[in-house]
């Protein structure tokens, strides 16, 4: 049988964008230079981003902390919607308002979504070939961070749906052989001033 050995999955939401999401504000530059910052002693083998420009200008971003990591453009790491659930599939008690929130994306984002979904997961999850550990960065958007630790914890596939994550916060997934993926830690602004922190989310949600 063929060696295979860890992939540690590094996974980072894009810095704050403009009104117009055309590219990061002031704010959203300091967290992506200080998100490579914190990533400059990590033996990354890659960065892969999303094709959007918030995205693909945060991981210049880091990549300019970085020393000569190379920066891949990734259509499976975009933002869509990498699942609709049935109805019965869904809480009763709020199974109309996540469906009726679902209902306002475009319908690119909706019917095209979930087969990008599964690309990711067989792009960017799984432990690697060889016998050397791998670690990789993907600067993407809220939900396929959540549909990737929401399929690393085995969580039915609309519990994507909730699982919010900060600009510039970081989550690292485990692919170990042989063992069940780890989520060694999840939604960490350890880097980012509090200032910086929760940015995207109503008021009452910072911490």
């Amino acid at each position: 049988m063929p060696a295979t050995a860890a992939r540690y999955l590094y996974l980072a939401r894009h810095g704050e964008a403009s009104a117009d999401e055309s590219e990061l504000t002031d704010a959203g530059r300091r967290q992506a230079t200080l998100l490579g910052e914190r990533l400059s002693g990590t033996p990354l083998a890659a960065v892969h981003h999303g094709p959007l420009p918030r995205a693909a200008q945060t991981a210049r971003l880091v990549c300019d902390q970085l020393d000569d990591v190379p920066l891949e453009e990734s259509k499976p790491a975009g933002d869509y919607i990498p699942y609709v659930p049935r109805r019965e599939e869904l809480p009763p008690a709020s199974a109309d308002a996540m469906l009726a929130r679902l209902a306002l994306f475009p319908a690119e984002e909706r019917e095209g979504g979930p087969a990008l979904a599964q690309a990711a997961l067989a792009r960017f999850t799984g432990p690697v070939d060889g016998d050397v550990p791998r670690h990789e960065l993907v600067v993407t958007h809220n939900f396929l961070i959540g549909w990737l630790v929401r399929d690393a914890l085995d969580a039915p596939n609309w519990r994507w749906l909730g699982l919010n994550h900060g600009n510039a916060a970081l989550t690292v997934i485990r692919y170990a052989p042989d063992r069940p993926a780890s989520v060694l830690f999840h939604n960490d602004m350890g880097h980012l001033p509090e200032d910086l922190r929760w940015t995207g989310f109503p008021p009452e949600l910072r911490a």
